[in-house]
């Protein structure tokens, strides 16, 4: 027989963390037709394939929603690039995907929303830069501005020098980062003699 105190430790734990995943419950004894009997009493929602979250309004879903379900999914993974320049308002990008940098090796989260665009780094260029986030009452890792500035640099041949360009002038004009360190990400990310003479085009 159904434990009732099984719901509520669902309840519970969404409550806390904002999602919880199906394949979490499992591992604590609880069955995914507890799941099953909460979506149908109204008291819990599927965000995404395997995904729960409380129904609106008691889930209070933010504009980054997408990126809670993207980090949720791939939690060593770090939002970058168009998703991290939204997130930092720069720029006129509006991505249809999350983009995500993970670790060499690492496979990209199958989930049906949002849709996940992965590029793979390693070493500092991945871990350098990492901010956390706080949205929705989970942990979202997204680059810096300036680490995600000298990534569209890294990236410019998949996402546009275009895209690039304009989020270097506009993080600038607004001082949203310090010339330091893009310089020195960019050195770590092997594109500073690309960069070089954009920077000082803009520091004269």
């Amino acid at each position: 027989m159904e434990k009732r105190t099984d719901a509520k430790r669902v309840l519970d734990a969404v409550a806390r963390g904002g999602l919880v995943r199906a394949h979490e419950t499992k591992v604590r004894g609880v069955h995914t037709h507890v799941l099953t009997r909460l979506v149908r009493e109204g008291k819990l929602e599927r965000a995404s394939r395997g995904w729960y979250r409380l129904p609106l309004p008691g889930y209070q879903m933010t504009e980054h929603h997408g990126l809670v379900l993207a980090a949720t999914a791939a939690p060593k993974g770090v939002v970058c690039l168009i998703s991290a320049l939204q997130f930092h308002e720069i720029g006129t990008q509006l991505p249809r995907r999350v983009w995500m940098a993970l670790p060499r090796g690492a496979r990209t989260p199958a989930i049906e929303y949002p849709p996940v665009r992965a590029v793979h780094v390693s070493g500092e260029a991945f871990t350098a830069g990492v901010e956390e986030h706080t949205i929705e009452g989970r942990e979202v890792r997204i680059y810096d501005v300036a680490k995600t500035v000298v990534d569209c640099f890294k990236f410019r041949n998949t996402i546009g020098m275009d895209v690039a360009l304009e989020a270097l002038n506009e993080g600038w004009r607004e001082r949203k980062f310090k010339m330091a360190d893009v310089a020195e990400y960019a050195r770590i990310c092997r594109v500073w003699n690309v960069m070089r003479p954009y920077l000082e085009a803009i520091a004269s």
